[in-house]
């Protein structure tokens, strides 16, 4: 059996831009690696820690000769057919991803678009909750979170929280909504005071709020289309 570790050195060298410089670092055990991953990230780690998470030990690796190669080519390359079974799969799974579309963003183009999303998940609650929408630049959903569940009149609206995750997720606008059990969409003192210091702290970090939907049973109303933004 050939010894991979001595096989493999040579190609060290050619991982530098991949693994930008860490190459240098010293063999980490299992434990370390582990300890690595959980306070830097997997983006942390080296191509061989990653598989070596994974129980394949190598000093250095190619990932796409390993991916690429037959399980009978792994084999008369000197490795163990458990491994050679392991990087078969991995590279299959790595294909596989990459022939996987790219899932269209849900798009905002008006308050209808906001209320065709949001109605179901809110017109038939028997108490409030507040929800926000975030948005990249071409008003493509990043993703919709629940912010708050409140009772059956009144839901917070915590304006650090809404912000930091904007900024967490570099959304571009974003778009507060939330329901009013009673039937009547019709905005209280209370939902344009929060809109208004939403949209007063969101214009300092150069993020838009674009609206504020309260859903109502079928009907909703948005302050965009009121003209009271």
């Amino acid at each position: 059996m050939v010894d991979l570790r001595v096989a493999l050195r040579s190609t060290e060298g050619s991982q530098s831009s991949r693994n930008g410089g860490q190459h240098r670092r010293n063999k980490q055990t299992l434990k370390e690696i582990q300890e690595l991953y959980q306070q830097a990230g997997v983006k942390a780690l080296r191509d061989v820690e990653l598989l070596q998470l994974l129980g394949i030990n190598l000093e250095s690796c190619d990932f796409l000769d390993l991916f690429k190669s037959s399980r009978e080519a792994l084999i008369r390359k000197g490795f163990r057919a458990s491994t050679a079974i392991k990087l078969n799969a991995l590279g299959e799974v790595a294909h596989r991803y990459s022939l996987t579309p790219i899932p269209e963003r849900e798009s905002i183009q008006s308050s209808s678009s906001i209320a065709a999303i949001m109605s179901p998940i809110l017109k038939h609650l028997s108490h409030e909750e507040c929800w926000v929408v975030y948005l990249n630049r071409a008003n493509k959903v990043l993703i919709k979170e629940q912010l708050s569940i409140g009772g059956v009149c009144a839901t917070v609206v915590d304006v650090k929280i809404i912000l930091k995750r904007a900024i967490e997720l570099l959304a571009s606008s974003l778009i507060l909504i939330h329901n009013h059990p009673s039937g009547n969409a019709k905005p209280g003192e209370n939902d344009k005071v929060q809109t208004k210091l939403l949209k007063g702290a969101a214009d300092l970090f150069d993020i838009t709020l674009l609206d504020h939907v309260i859903i109502a049973g079928e009907s909703y109303f948005s302050f965009a289309d009121d003209g009271i933004m």
